[in-house]
């Protein structure tokens, strides 16, 4: 099918002053005429420029520019505030984006009854319910405040409207793919509908110094519904993230022009609501009397805060030619470079022919290469049926040739998992600075971190450094 060409009226023709004949490209002697230097263009379209107009303000140099209109404001809500880096600006637009039934409605229902007051009172507009529906889970949740306003609404005009009647000083809308504005053809949720929307709402954030938070959808692969400059014009934008069937929930800052974008907030999702998790690490680990085989905690680093995880691995006789390899919160991809790395460089060929099963515990997800040495460790846990010893933790990048890597961060974790009452640790060679009281097993290579296995006692020691402040 041919490309569509260019109307006549945008199209740039050609004439000879002096007979009039036409073409649509230039040429040195008209054709009709036989005269030279003739034809000229006419009809292009018109050069548009636009006018110096008046400023709304002058400026002024950097240094004089009053930086207090820009102090956050706390949300109520702590783990929100770390990744918001303190809280919310006045002016700012966030975006929060996550799975359905990832509980956005109920994080966002709870910080605006925690900042609304007699001096800030916030707007809680909702596309997508009822405002029964979410008065309901106010009342679950405890989520009832005189200063917080509800409106359910799916008209652009109508919200703006409410803000001219409430002056919010907070505006939460949920979500701005339900809201369409009627001067902009298309269904809500659309590119061009999504864009005017983000845009009026932008603008009068500015103008009166309101913060927004906004809900967004994402997509079957996890992106951002709606057109990506949606996430340039906002201010922050925020991922929340979590299995369904676990009551872990993340924040992660993935773009912030206040604060740090490797900040994250950890929440806890029950039956009566949602809360903030100060310490995590609890969630993540299973209390046992008599260690288990197959079994090895790690320190992973979840933006700047360290969690203590535990990686489990059971390894089975497999009834199939092709033995299975199934991981939960585990990369497939490193999970199969350890174990060819176990039967490459560490001798141990039982695991080939085997049905390997490997999992994190309370739906905590490890996708760092820290988390390496504890993977390994467990899967050789699993198949010589022997545990490691207890209160030990395993910290490590594992290369193909064997090798253990250094990972940055190896104090502050050392530190957390010294904190939660562990008492030894494999690390990479040169940790640096170990708390008092705490073993430290410096490991080069996969050979060295096998030996911790009761049945290789036999062999020589890895090299033990103890060091003291």
């Amino acid at each position: 099918m041919a490309a569509r060409s260019k109307s006549t009226k945008d199209r740039p023709s050609y004439r000879c002053t002096e007979c009039g004949w036409q073409t649509a490209k230039w040429l040195g002697r008209c054709p009709e005429c036989q005269a030279w230097g003739t034809v000229e263009e006419y009809g292009a379209p018109a050069v548009r420029t636009t006018a110096p107009g008046r400023v709304t303000s002058s400026a002024l140099p950097i240094g004089q520019v009053d930086g207090r209109q820009a102090t956050a404001r706390s949300t109520g809500v702590p783990e929100l505030d770390r990744v918001l880096g303190g809280g919310l600006v006045p002016g700012a637009v966030v975006l929060l984006a996550g799975e359905p039934g990832v509980g956005k409605s109920t994080l966002l229902l709870d910080v605006a009854a925690k900042s609304a007051s007699a001096e800030h009172r916030t707007l809680y507009v909702t596309g997508e319910e009822s405002a029964s529906q979410v008065r309901l889970r106010a009342d679950r949740i405890g989520a009832l405040d005189d200063h917080l306003y509800l409106a359910s609404e799916t008209d652009l005009s109508a919200v703006l409207g409410h803000l001219d009647e409430v002056k919010p000083s907070l505006l939460i809308l949920d979500s701005v793919q339900t809201v369409a504005s009627p001067e902009i053809e298309g269904a809500p949720g659309g590119m061009a509908q999504v864009r005017e929307v983000a845009g009026a709402l932008i603008r009068a954030s500015k103008e009166r110094g309101m913060s927004t938070l906004l809900v967004g959808h994402v997509t079957k692969d996890g992106a951002i519904a709606g057109p990506r400059l949606l996430e340039h014009l906002v201010d922050v934008v925020l991922h929340f993230e979590g299995d369904r069937h676990a009551r872990l929930r993340l924040v992660r800052g993935v773009k912030n022009r206040y604060g740090a974008t490797d900040e994250v907030g950890c929440f806890e999702l029950h039956d009566e609501g949602i809360t903030g998790l100060a310490d995590p690490s609890g969630l993540f680990l299973t209390r046992r009397d008599e260690p288990v085989p197959g079994t090895c905690l790690t320190v992973t680093l979840e933006g700047r805060r360290p969690l203590v995880a535990e990686v489990q691995a059971l390894t089975v006789d497999s009834q199939i030619p092709s033995p299975r390899r199934t991981t939960s919160g585990l990369e497939t991809s490193r999970v199969s470079m350890m174990l060819a790395v176990l039967e490459q460089r560490g001798r141990i060929h039982a695991l080939g022919k085997r049905d390997i099963y490997s999992a994190t515990v309370g739906g905590v997800k490890l996708s760092e290469p820290a988390a390496d040495l504890a993977v390994a460790l467990a899967l050789a846990s699993a198949a010589s049926d022997t545990p490691l010893p207890k209160n030990l933790v395993a910290i490590g990048e594992v290369g193909l040739a064997g090798e253990v890597r250094r990972v940055t961060g190896v104090q502050r974790r050392l530190a957390e998992a010294h904190r939660l009452g562990f008492t030894h640790a494999l690390v990479p060679t040169d940790p640096g600075k170990v708390p008092p009281g705490m073993k430290v097993l410096e490991v080069a290579d996969m050979g060295d971190a096998l030996r911790v296995l009761p049945r290789s006692r036999s062999r020589e020691a890895p090299r033990e450094a103890e060091q003291r402040r």
